[in-house]
């Protein structure tokens, strides 16, 4: 196939296409009846025009025959008054009329036949333009009436699909919201049970550990400041413990002795 033909066929499925799209058969169904009507207004008009030939004609053969019937009369005059020759006359006058009498006659009945085929096709046509009006209006109301159901299906499933939409957002929102209860749930366990402080005590605990560590350094401080405070004493009555303490000592025992004395 060549290229033209090619860019021809895409181009007239294209337009068909295009044209399905674009075509109500409503509008075509009325400009068929509009058109079948015209036929059967011109159908009518040929029946008329058919019939006023036929009247015509036969107006004129009426004329004819009166004038043939006149030179009859007149014919028949002469001979009485003894006027052979006009009456010869008047019959071959009436002979000459005669001829276009019977083709006038054969004329009527040739257009009295095509007028009755007219007016018989004139009556089929009708009854089939009127059958097919009927046709129409039920096609079109059928139409209608598919149409209106198929915009509310797309309406339906537009409003299904927004609900599907939604239906999925609320399950996404729910199930986030028993993560974050569940989330919240643990947390609460784990407080209550000490493995994890609580974000609202956290402060206060650590004042209070500081506090506990200040005091216990602080004892720690005074416990080795007394051990060296103790330590130092000692240090200083070695030497002076023997004149101090002998002295005292010494002291404290001749009160005894002395009293042993006694």
């Amino acid at each position: 196939m060549s290229l033209m033909k090619r860019m021809s066929l895409i181009f007239r499925a294209k337009a068909d296409k295009a044209l399905d799209r674009a075509e109500d058969p409503r509008e075509t169904l009325d400009y068929s009846y509009k058109r079948q009507l015209d036929l059967l207004a011109k159908v009518r008009r040929g029946v008329a025009e058919v019939a006023t030939s036929r009247k015509r004609v036969e107006l004129q053969s009426n004329q004819l025959e009166a004038q043939a019937q006149k030179l009859t009369d007149q014919a028949q005059k002469a001979l009485e008054m003894g006027r052979e020759d006009l009456a010869r006359e008047a019959l071959t006058r009436k002979s000459g009329l005669q001829g276009q009498i019977n083709d006038l006659r054969t004329q009527h009945a040739q257009l009295q036949g095509e007028e009755e085929k007219l007016t018989l096709a004139s009556q089929r046509l009708q009854a089939k333009v009127e059958s097919f009006r009927t046709r129409k209006e039920t096609v079109k109301a059928t139409y209608t009436a598919a149409e209106a159901q198929t915009r509310i299906n797309e309406a339906f499933s537009g409003i299904s699909e927004e609900m599907g939409d939604v239906g999925n957002a609320i399950q996404r929102a729910e199930d986030k919201t028993q993560q974050m209860q569940a989330r919240a749930g643990a947390i609460d366990e784990l407080i209550s049970s000490g493995a994890l402080d609580d974000a609202s005590q956290l402060g206060k605990g650590d004042d209070i550990a500081r506090e506990l560590e200040a005091m216990s350094s602080q004892s720690d401080v005074e416990s080795e400041l007394q051990a060296l405070k103790a330590a130092s004493g000692q240090g200083e009555l070695g030497p002076g413990e023997g004149s101090s303490g002998t002295s005292g000592t010494a002291n404290g025992e001749a009160a005894p002795q002395d009293t042993d004395k006694a």
